[in-house]
């Protein structure tokens, strides 16, 4: 019994001191703050004068003088209003002026505000100024909410020293950014664009181009449909097969890149520069061209046209280049490299080295590196051939080291040749009259009987100067210094004799077409031309 009693005492005494500690406080959520919600009501801050008639003026306060309203952090002045307190909108007359922040103001002769709509809509000489860029029209509607203002019955907008007009367009003040449609026009001190859809970035001084656009600036003439153009730096960004024109010259590309202040263009893909003063022609599919300096290269598929003659010339190289010397003045010329497996074709001739020059100074093309030249069924080959040119035609030519002249008989089994250390070819009209082989010269010759064309027999001689004269494409006259040769009946001929020591003919290398100058066919091993030492002057040894 005393130990229930005592552990009945103590559970009593347990409870009274949870009794004596004091109760917990429950927690009491917080209520959250509410949003600040801005005051959109348009307030009238000052008038000189004020009246209000219920029954007139549909329950507009009509304010006079010094009218000053605020709204939403802008600041309205006028000369005189009509405040519909009740639609929170008012009409302003005279001295219209719209001021928000230090860099928006809106001045116009009449104005409607609409406070809920944040929409004013300026009338009659209208100036929008926003930082550095001011817009001038004669109708305007700004919304504030959005922040950009439209016109539509013709604006005009300055930023710095470039103007745009159009019928109809719209400013952004947030992104700077202005859009202009219908009879665009943009002015600056160098260039000159008219378009039918333009956008501009005042930010930048970028203009986009969004339709079918054309530029001026000096002699040069831009038209494109799609691309940017910086009136500051005067650099333009063009695609869409873009055209630009100055003084003869065109460059069309997939992409075109232009800085009007060097004059230098980069053109990517399907490129086309035309000359057509000169009647030439470069493509690829990367092009570049210097107006001030008059530099062009073209390289990717690179093919150079020459279309001053009845017919076209096309060569291939992987690099083409030309260069201008003494630019703009009477006596101006170019040259031209082409370098890395050149192909070239025309109807009546086509040709294959390795790297070519042409100096329009003295108009001469060079041929360095196993150069063929072929004409009809006339091969000729050298360790260097130069072509000199006479308005554009063939004056005459000079292959120099290990020269070889072949021809190919009617019967493709027969070959006419010459072998010399150099060969000279004189032209008249675009045709053969004179060919010169000098030094050294071997010659294998096909004499014809003329009555029925039937080969007389072989004719080999060495001489160490062979000239022979043609008319009509056919051999007249052959003159020779001292030769020594035999005549071998057809069917008397030495084996060894068929063919000259250098003799080979290179038919699978030759052009086919203005297609195949694309593909690059390589001597077969062991017939290219093994280099030659040329023996010096001897050093001068007399005393001085």
């Amino acid at each position: 019994m005393k130990r229930v009693l005592f552990v009945i005492i103590g559970l009593v005494l347990l409870g009274m001191v949870f009794a004596m500690q004091p109760a917990k406080k429950k927690r009491t959520p917080r209520k959250k703050a509410k949003p600040v919600q801005q005051d959109k009501r348009v307030y009238l801050v000052h008038a000189d004068n004020l009246h209000y008639d219920q029954f007139r003026n549909d329950g507009a306060q009509i304010v006079h003088g010094k009218v000053h309203f605020r709204h939403v952090g802008a600041n309205l002045y006028c000369d005189s209003a009509h405040f519909y307190d009740l639609t929170n909108s008012f009409e302003a007359f005279g001295h219209v002026r719209m001021v928000q922040g230090d860099t928006l103001s809106l001045v116009s002769d009449y104005a409607y505000y609409d406070g809920d709509a944040q929409l004013a809509q300026a009338r009659h000489n209208v100036v929008l100024k926003h930082r550095k860029t001011t817009l001038y029209t004669d109708s305007l509607d700004y919304d504030r909410m959005y922040n950009f203002g439209n016109f539509f019955e013709g604006g005009k907008m300055v930023d710095g020293k470039t103007t745009l007009t159009s019928d109809w367009g719209e400013y952004h003040t947030d992104t700077k950014m202005a859009m202009f449609y219908y009879d665009v026009r943009l002015k600056d001190q160098n260039m000159y664009m008219t378009t039918d859809s333009l956008y501009y970035d005042t930010r930048t001084s970028m203009a986009h181009i969004v339709g079918p656009s054309n530029i001026t600036s000096g002699s040069s003439h831009i038209y494109s449909e799609d691309g940017y153009y910086n009136t500051k730096t005067e650099q333009s960004e063009l695609f869409g097969r873009s055209v630009i024109r100055d003084q003869g010259r065109t460059i069309v590309g997939d992409s075109v890149f232009r800085n009007a202040l060097t004059g230098v263009s980069h053109a990517y893909w399907n490129v086309v520069l035309t000359d057509s003063v000169n009647k030439n022609q470069l493509t690829g599919d990367y092009c570049e061209y210097n107006d001030s300096t008059g530099y062009a290269m073209a390289t990717d598929n690179a093919v150079a046209k020459d279309f001053s003659q009845k017919d076209t010339l096309y060569m291939h190289a992987d690099t083409l280049k030309i260069f201008t010397f003494n630019i703009n003045t009477d006596s101006v010329y170019r040259k031209m490299h082409a370098y890395n497996k050149v192909r070239a074709y025309r109807i009546d001739v086509q040709a294959v080295c390795d790297s070519l020059v042409y100096d329009s100074k003295d108009s001469v093309m060079t041929m360095y590196r196993d150069p063929i030249v072929w004409n009809q069924g006339q091969q000729l080959f050298g360790e260097e051939i130069r072509v000199y040119m006479n308005d554009s035609t063939i004056d005459w030519t000079h292959v120099v080291g290990q020269a070889f002249s072949t021809e190919q008989m009617p019967d493709s089994i027969h070959f006419n040749q010459v072998s010399s250390n150099e060969m000279k070819s004189f032209f008249k009209n675009g045709e053969m009259r004179e060919v010169q082989a000098i030094d050294n010269v071997e010659v294998v010759y096909y004499p014809i009987d003329d009555a029925d064309s039937v080969l007389i027999g072989l004719n080999y001689t060495e001489t160490p100067l062979l000239k022979m004269f043609l008319e009509n494409k056919k051999m007249k006259r052959i003159w020779m210094e001292k030769p020594k040769g035999t005549l071998y009946p057809m069917t008397q001929i030495p084996p060894d004799k068929y063919l000259l020591p250098r003799y080979a003919w290179f038919d699978y290398i030759r052009p086919l077409n203005k297609q195949d100058i694309f593909n690059w066919r390589p001597k077969k091993e062991g017939t290219e031309l093994k280099e030659q030492k040329r023996r010096k002057a001897p050093k001068n040894t007399v005393a001085q």
